[in-house]
């Protein structure tokens, strides 16, 4: 037995090629300093469209949040915000986006508000489901969640 791998190649040489893989990738999702050797405008190219991608899958998941910030801004508005924070999926990551930005608009303040009578959610681990029946006002609205889906009541 020689000790080389499939690909002929020694456990040391595929060990370094996977931590080069790992530097890349947390420079690009994370914020991570450049690894040596790669080609800087290709990595930013790579940068961008990741995160137009990203803002583009929570706007699927908060569309009002992402409407909130005006015809056309969501993608530099949120990049801004994303650039540099590793992705924690698109529900945790338009969360987090609307927690430190909180939105004016009053479509995605009912989206917020929605979310959070169904889900628990503190800010450093996953959000998850509730459990129980829970009541929250809103707006004018009573927000309540039974068996687990929300009904919205109008008060006068």
């Amino acid at each position: 037995m020689t000790g080389l791998g499939r690909s002929g190649s020694s456990p040391a040489v595929g060990a370094g090629l996977a931590r080069r893989q790992e530097e890349l990738v947390r420079a690009l999702v994370a914020g991570a300093a450049m690894p040596v050797g790669f080609d800087v405008a290709a990595v930013a190219a790579t940068q961008t469209a990741l995160l137009r991608k990203r803002a583009e899958d929570v706007a699927r998941t908060w569309p009002r949040l992402a409407a909130s910030a005006g015809p056309g801004q969501w993608t530099r508005v949120f990049s801004a915000w994303a650039a540099g924070r590793a992705p924690q999926g698109s529900l945790r990551d338009g969360w987090d986006f609307a927690l430190a930005n909180p939105p004016r608009d009053t479509a995605a303040q009912r989206e917020l508000a929605l979310r959070e009578l169904l889900w628990a959610y503190d800010g450093e681990t996953a959000p998850r489901a509730r459990r129980g029946p829970t009541a929250r006002l809103h707006a004018g609205e009573l927000l309540l969640r039974w068996r687990g889906r929300a009904h919205t009541f109008r008060l006068r």
